[in-house]
């Protein structure tokens, strides 16, 4: 009988004892204050003892089988040793309620509160269990204080005491100590070698610009900034062109420039030169690559998208992504004519080494896209080769444009589906992508992935998800338009070509509409292309009269901006919820007008065609809508931009828009 008493005793935890001590006192209280109570105060004390060790019985001996399925394959010997195991060991139930832990773990553990951790800990485990079943796998990282623990576990389910209850689970975890391998990991990974490139954007320009004396001072100055830039990181720095030098760091420094946001920009900006000539750099690093040499590759493409975006920026490329420090100046043009004359020639080669040609643009396709896309088919027709525009152009951006365009004979088997375009696919065709650059963005990727042939022309700045391995790409993030590229490619081609009036008008319109009537990213050379045009008849109020807005539109345009919202005192931000065809349009025009309002010197106005939210951005320079859209998986230029977001409503779009507004100001401080 000892034996007996002893053994349900031992059933027993410390927090069963303590119940049943207050349910005593409760008791004896209740039977003092009423002496009727004494029975019935005997009978329920005595029924809530042996249920008490009924439970704990039954709760000990599915943990004793939980531990015997977890070492069912180990002798008896080594199960004690499971109860000893140095690695702290506990079984909890899926409320956090510890029913048993390893000497290990009080040890571990003894100076901190873990139950609030094991919360925590098994909530998220209880949510994958959900998903997962019993099945699941345990297996995470958790902070616990100042340490990190890698926890490994397995579960199995408890029977159930109730039939009317679902089971519930005992969880077996185990907490294995990772700070010091993650200490050694940082430290390893922060050994690595970061390589870099760095140029001077505008260095040919200073070089005419300034007096020969001052010049050896002023790119000493420079040259000084760089240097001291990166020997503060024991690092290494080559000069191996005028304008270009390469450096070498420890990936530990990387962190400090990019918390600094590469204030060497603003540094070299900041160098003052008598004729108020800016001097901007453009930087490249990269961390991805086995060895040096890849590492020195990665930073030479990842410059590519630096001067594609147009310069006075930073680039870092680790593990496989781009980010993006700077580029908040306007761009400055420096194209030349001789490198014009050499795309044309080199296009005109490709063109005539292929079967044929195909034509695309990016999706929803617009004029500037669209008449660079004529201009081209010229050129191809004037070099005697099929070529096709392969479009599927909708809604009322291009909707008098293509009337007109209808009434022409010759382009009735020339604007193709993709489908007729799959059927006269050759190994030797030529694909042509104008007004884009984006896998993402253009009008039918699968073109990109059945044609390996192809020739970009694109003004836009350049994004990560560029199209890659083009034979030419003629790429120039400081020209206004596509269409002011295609000019000057059909104004140096080696054969005369001779463009018709609709097609000369196309490029021209494809100018006016993206410089806003040449008032925004107007250079020498836009004038030039237009004048150029201008030379074939160009009707410039036919043109003008081909977007016009009617006045159903101009209406919504000002409900849009009446309801306009003013962010941070200077930002406007308007959303058009109504079903409509043309919202993108409408859209982009009622940003442009947002523009004309004194004080805002940036607008974004946002609609949803579908299940896709398009948002249009505008700004006169102070602000770069590029950057803002850019985290939104948008892009564009400082002063005009756009996104489109995917399973979003407009509300969400909206404060996910203003989220990156802030971030984008929080950076610029």
């Amino acid at each position: 009988m000892p034996n007996t008493n002893r053994k349900m005793l031992d059933n027993l935890t410390t927090k069963n004892i303590l119940y049943i001590l207050i349910i005593a006192v409760l008791a004896i209280a209740l039977c003092v204050y009423d002496l009727r109570w004494i029975i019935p105060s005997i009978f329920i004390f005595t029924f809530t003892v042996i249920y008490t060790i009924w439970i704990s019985g039954k709760k000990k001996t599915e943990i004793e089988n939980h531990i015997q399925n977890i070492t069912s394959d180990i002798s008896s010997a080594s199960r004690g040793n499971l109860v000893n195991t140095p690695i702290p060991l506990v079984l909890v139930e899926t409320n956090g309620n510890i029913v048993w832990r390893s000497k290990a773990f009080v040890k571990e553990f003894q100076n901190i509160d873990i139950a609030t951790y094991l919360t925590s800990i098994v909530k998220e485990i209880k949510v994958e269990i959900e998903k997962k079943g019993e099945q699941l796998d345990i297996s995470k990282q958790f902070n616990i204080e100042k340490k990190i623990y890698k926890i490994r576990g397995s579960i199995v389910k408890a029977k159930k005491r109730d039939k009317k209850k679902q089971r519930e689970y005992v969880i077996s975890l185990y907490f294995i100590d990772e700070t010091k391998y993650n200490e050694l990991f940082d430290e390893y990974n922060n050994s690595k070698n970061c390589i870099g490139v760095v140029a001077i954007d505008n260095y040919d320009e200073i070089i005419q610009r300034i007096l020969p004396e001052k010049k050896i001072e002023l790119l000493a100055k420079v040259e000084k900034e760089i240097i001291e830039w990166i020997t503060k990181t024991g690092g290494l720095m080559l000069k191996t062109e005028s304008d270009y030098f390469i450096c070498v760091f420890n990936q530990q420094y990387l962190q400090e420039f990019e918390k600094e946001k590469f204030n060497i920009l603003d540094k070299i900006k900041s160098i003052e030169l008598d004729n108020q000539i800016q001097i901007t750099l453009s930087i490249a690093i990269s961390a991805d690559g086995n060895n040096n040499y890849e590492k020195y590759k990665s930073a030479l493409s990842a410059m590519e998208i630096v001067l594609g975006r147009g310069g006075d920026q930073a680039v870092v490329r680790k593990d496989g992504k781009y980010k993006f420090y700077g580029g908040k100046t306007l761009e400055v043009e420096k194209r030349t004519r001789v490198k014009a004359r050499t795309i044309s020639h080199s296009i005109s080669r490709v063109i005539n080494d292929s079967d044929n040609i195909f034509i695309m643009g990016h999706k929803n396709i617009d004029i500037d896209a669209f008449g660079s896309a004529l201009g081209m088919y010229r050129l191809c027709k004037t070099l005697e080769k099929d070529a096709y525009i392969v479009s599927e152009p909708k809604g009322k951006s291009l909707g008098k444009f293509l009337e007109i365009l209808e009434k022409e004979e010759e382009y009735k088997d020339v604007i193709i589906t993709e489908e007729k375009a799959k059927d006269l696919i050759t190994e030797n065709t030529l694909l042509i992508i104008v007004d884009t650059h984006k896998t993402s963005y253009v009008e039918f990727s699968e073109l990109l992935e059945k044609i390996d042939k192809k020739i970009i022309i694109d003004h836009h700045r350049k994004a990560p998800d560029c199209i890659e391995n083009a034979l030419v790409s003629f790429h120039e993030v400081y020209a206004s338009s596509a269409a002011e590229l295609v000019t000057e490619i059909i104004q140096y081609s080696e054969k005369e070509v001779k463009l018709k009036l609709i097609e000369a008008e196309s490029l021209y319109g494809g100018i006016m509409v993206d410089t806003k009537d040449f008032t925004f990213k107007t250079g020498v050379r836009t004038f030039e292309a237009a004048a150029y045009l201008r030379k074939y008849g160009v009707d410039i109020i036919r043109v003008k009269k081909w977007f016009q807005a009617d006045l159903e539109s101009y209406n919504i345009i000002s409900s849009i901006v009446r309801n306009v919202e003013i962010h941070n005192n200077t930002i406007a931000i308007s959303v058009f919820d109504e079903e409509n065809e043309d919202a993108n349009l409408i859209c982009a025009k009622a940003a442009d007008e947002l523009l004309t309002i004194s004080d805002i010197t940036a607008s974004f106005v946002m609609s949803k065609i579908g299940d896709k939210v398009f948002i249009s951005g505008r700004s006169i320079g102070d602000i770069n809508v590029q950057i803002i859209l850019e985290k939104l998986g948008g892009g564009g230029h400082i002063t005009l931009a756009g996104a489109q977001l995917e399973g979003f409503s407009l509300e969400e779009a909206k404060n996910e828009l203003i989220i990156r507004i802030n971030e984008y100001l929080l950076e610029s401080e």
